[in-house]
């Protein structure tokens, strides 16, 4: 099974992702941006999902901080998928650059294949 970091402090947002995720990956959890890195280092996540609206350092600052730590040479490259409001906050994403995107509310089948895309290394736009 494949490790996946979720960084939410909405626990409705969580239960989602495990329904979806749960039984092809394990689902490690960080309630605050600042805890994604460190989390980062220490499970080694194939993938990092990042809800946008979190508490003290949202997804976008999330994002740009893990993408500025590959560039440095810190953190190995690994997809990192933004979880937005609203369709319109694509272009959040893309300016932290991420790897793709999913819209809220998730359906599982939908966040299920859009994952296993991303760990294939394919863009993910939903």
């Amino acid at each position: 099974m494949t490790d996946i970091l979720l960084a939410s402090d909405a626990d409705w947002l969580v239960d989602d992702v495990e329904a979806a995720l749960g039984g092809a990956h394990v689902i490690h959890r960080v309630r605050a941006g600042v805890d994604v890195v460190p989390a980062i280092q220490q499970v080694d996540p194939a993938l990092v999902l990042l809800d946008l609206q979190i508490g003290n350092m949202g997804g976008v600052a999330a994002c740009i901080a893990v993408k500025q730590r590959v560039t440095m040479g810190d953190l190995a490259d690994r997809p990192v998928l933004l979880l937005l409001d609203r369709e319109v906050d694509s272009f959040l994403a893309k300016e932290a650059d991420a790897d793709g995107w999913l819209v809220k509310p998730l359906d599982a089948f939908g966040t299920l294949r859009a994952v296993e895309a991303a760990l294939s290394g394919e863009t993910v736009t939903h």
